[in-house]
């Protein structure tokens, strides 16, 4: 019999690792890593003509081109992976990668973690927490690595001939790094907040409304 059980915890909890899964996707899919140093005003004739920061990702980036009708052109800049801006990059890019497929698969069993709590005699939530725990590592690993390619042929395009592994010259950084940043610190903390939604769902208040039958419990 499937029992359905709710407490605060571990709906918090499989929130939160929804939350960090996704956030780190959008981050790593975005081209907002390094804002690049402003094109000047002249360079770009109007109705375009104020001064643009153009933006730089993992894979992908975002130019203006005058000629366009919104100005802002957006895509990869690699045609596959071989093309990414410098080695440390592409080792980034696994790493980031790895550990965002680890989040999305706890992000999907989170949801059935109402109805089953256990898979093969093992707490699922200790289970996901390790998972979580590991792909926290995976995505430390990359955010170490992609300063160390800031040195690329491609950084410096944007960034001026002063960029160089950890030192940025003329960019600064985008709102994606933050957000992968917080995402993977938001990551441990669902690793370490997966047991107390564990003690939740199997505290003795649980086992007692079990034995009373009850397959819906929802305890605060």
């Amino acid at each position: 019999m499937c029992h359905v059980i709710v407490t605060c915890r571990s709906m918090l909890w499989t929130l939160l690792s929804i939350a960090a899964a996704f956030s780190e996707l959008i981050a790593f899919m975005s081209s907002d890593w390094l804002v690049g140093f402003p094109i000047a005003p002249d360079a770009v004739p109007p109705p375009h003509g104020e001064a643009y920061r153009p933006t730089l990702g993992l894979y992908g980036r975002c130019i203006r081109l005058p000629h366009l009708r919104r100005g802002v052109l957006c895509g990869p800049y690699a045609g596959h992976f071989g093309e990414i801006a410098s080695g440390f990059w592409q080792a980034a890019t696994i790493f980031l990668a790895a550990g965002i497929l680890l989040l999305g698969g706890v992000a999907f069993v989170s949801v059935f973690t109402m109805c089953f709590q256990s898979i093969m005699k093992k707490s699922i939530f200790n289970v996901c927490g390790l998972l979580q725990a590991i792909a926290g590592l995976f995505l430390i690993l990359g955010l170490m690595l992609y300063p160390a390619g800031w040195g690329s042929d491609k950084v410096q395009l944007y960034c001026g001939p002063d960029a160089s592994p950890y030192k940025l010259g003329l960019c600064s950084m985008g709102w994606a790094f933050y957000t992968a940043l917080g995402a993977t610190v938001l990551t441990f903390i669902c690793a370490v907040f997966s047991a107390q939604a564990e003690i939740a769902t199997s505290s003795d208040k649980v086992q007692e409304e079990i034995e009373e039958g009850k397959s819906l419990i929802c305890l605060l």
